[in-house]
């Protein structure tokens, strides 16, 4: 089983910090799925376009390709939106778990709009980001977290539901 874990949810949600946290405090590698992205995804995304599922698809390529290069495990941001694409990762990695950072439109809109001078990401796409997602809600392997809460907390609610499953592996 792998321990590997997928920070997803919305732009502005907080995967990052949050994967950057649980990453420091699992010895996990971290791997930014922005990164990732083509130049031409970038600049769609720059320019306020959403990106299609023809546009995901070589980057979801490339973080399958990530989380069968580390065996022993990784801590992966990746918006996930949808379910097929999460079910491409799993794929990619039987046992992948997934931490869902739960976010109103107006709070992640706030937060987009804050670190716009810093990102790539327009702020006019968080409501294609939410016409888009498919809450995980009832899937296996996945923790639902607020993403309000302080990243501290989060981290430890996270490594605690991560505990059990490290003892069956």
């Amino acid at each position: 089983m792998t321990d590997s874990l997928v920070i997803m949810g919305v732009a502005g949600c907080g995967k990052s910090s949050l994967g950057a946290a649980l990453a420091q405090a699992t010895g996990l590698r971290l791997v930014e799925g922005d990164d990732f992205h083509s130049p031409a995804s970038r600049a769609k995304m720059s320019q306020g376009v959403a990106l299609n599922d023809a546009d995901r698809d070589g980057w979801l390529g490339v973080l399958s390709a990530q989380l069968r290069a580390h065996p022993e495990g990784l801590v992966l941001t990746c918006s996930a939106l949808k379910r097929a694409y999460r079910e491409r990762l799993r794929q990619a990695a039987p046992g992948l778990r997934f931490v869902f950072l739960d976010i109103s439109r107006e709070q992640a809109q706030a937060r987009v709009a804050a670190r716009a001078p810093l990102h790539f990401f327009s702020t006019s796409l968080v409501d294609s980001q939410f016409a888009t997602l498919e809450a995980p809600t009832g899937e296996p392997g996945v923790l639902r977290v607020d993403a309000l809460n302080p990243i501290g907390q989060l981290q430890a609610e996270v490594t605690a539901w991560l505990s059990p499953h490290k003892q069956q592996a």
